[in-house]
């Protein structure tokens, strides 16, 4: 199969596995739309549940229900059940099924690039579990999982840290002695690129400019910015784990390593402690008892002074970056806002892009009031820097990734 270029129709299976969760998306391609998506969520609790959704004949049929997923085996056999026999079946069988597309979050420096599995990547995955231990073991498991269902199809990974794997030694080395990072690989890997890589190819093509400097902002519960030149990536704000960087639903971000030291040393915190505060009760949940951006929003409207402040640090943290990222990029052609809070969330757009005029950043206020599908322009006209609100697509990028793969 990979030996030919792949332009028949065919049918690929987009699996996002989480430790207690399985999206999936299933794709007829070339077209870009799905046939069916879903999710089995709370798998190992008495109370799974699995949601599937088809778009047939342009009529959108919903199936949920609890369902006994002791695990991620059970799970996708459910899900192989609702693809071939359920209510509103899409497949005869899985051998239909041509690539199974995988989001694995961490690929270390052993894959730069997607990847077909086969043995010896499995055992190299192996060896990152280490650097992602609540995010790659479940991917694995989902591998493993579904290899025995779609036994015909090319299994293929799709890595969230590949797209950074550009960035240019200066930005992803830390100053700490060099054998931590030849030895023990520590070093800035970002996360969220598949979304990055996404969104940065919908506005290149949507300003025509092929070479165009942006800075992607993926706001959601998890948040990353990105600066992106010639369509790679040259910094970005997560590093050697998703908790650097920005201020997030329930992750505090870049903070003074001090604190830490504060925490273990003087209050007695074990390092298991400071992991959880930091990476579940930080952030926005932190400063304002709400993690969800819509939850902050009313209570700004109620008048809470802490919700007003959490939302002034959250712009703030991202206007710094965006201040340093013109400056790696010498320039920018375009901000782009994505995921859940930036595609959704016109306060927050508002307050990062304020008083950036003299970078060239000017927000038409009527223009981000409107709710509009697509991407979209929300910059004044005759802005040096065009604000766009770009949706993103990380199941559709996962499958464009996979075909790009097997086409070689």
């Amino acid at each position: 199969m990979s030996g030919n270029r792949l332009v028949e129709t065919m049918y690929i299976f987009v699996i996002n596995a989480g430790s207690s969760s399985l999206k999936y998306q299933l794709f007829n391609w070339p077209s870009p739309k799905p046939v069916c998506v879903g999710l089995a969520d709370r798998i190992g609790l008495a109370n799974a549940v699995v949601t599937h959704k088809t778009f047939l004949n342009d009529i959108e049929a919903v199936v949920s229900h609890t369902c006994n997923m002791p695990d991620h085996n059970s799970a996708i056999q459910e899900v192989n059940r609702l693809l071939t026999t359920g209510e509103n079946p899409v497949l005869q069988n899985t051998s239909e099924v041509s690539i199974v597309g995988h989001r694995i979050v961490h690929g270390g420096e052993y894959f730069v690039s997607t990847t077909v599995i086969t043995p010896a990547v499995k055992e190299k995955l192996l060896l990152t579990f280490q650097l992602a231990p609540l995010h790659n073991p479940p991917a694995y498991n989902g591998i493993v999982v579904a290899e025995k269902v779609f036994r015909k199809a090319t299994h293929i990974g799709v890595f969230d840290t590949a797209f950074f794997q550009s960035l240019p030694e200066r930005a992803f080395r830390y100053a700490i002695p060099k054998s931590y990072y030849t030895q023990q690989h520590i070093r800035v890997y970002g996360f969220h690129g598949t979304s990055h890589k996404y969104v940065g190819e919908e506005a290149c093509k949507f300003l025509a400019k092929k070479d165009a400097r942006l800075i992607t902002i993926h706001l959601g519960n998890g948040c990353s910015i990105s600066a992106i030149k010639d369509g790679r990536a040259v910094d970005t704000s997560m590093g050697f784990g998703p908790l650097e960087g920005l201020i997030m639903g329930t992750r505090s971000g870049t903070i003074d390593p001090t604190v830490v030291f504060y925490l273990i040393e003087e209050m007695g915190y074990d390092p298991a402690t400071v992991s959880v505060l930091l990476n579940k009760q930080s952030g926005m949940l932190g400063l304002t008892g709400y993690s969800d951006m819509r939850d902050i929003t009313k209570e700004i409207n109620k008048g809470n002074a802490d919700a007003k402040l959490a939302y002034e640090l959250y712009a703030y943290r991202i206007k710094k970056y965006i201040g340093s990222y013109i400056a790696a990029l010498n320039g920018l052609d375009a901000l782009v806002f994505t995921a859940g809070v930036g595609e959704n969330d016109k306060l927050i757009r508002e307050m990062i892009c304020s008083e950036m005029e003299f970078l060239g950043i000017r927000l038409d206020a009527e223009k981000n009031d409107r709710t509009q599908h697509g991407i979209r322009d929300i910059s004044t006209e005759g802005s040096p820097v065009r604000i766009l609100i770009a949706p993103t697509n990380e199941e559709l990028e996962i499958a464009r990734q996979c075909v790009e793969c097997l086409n070689g």
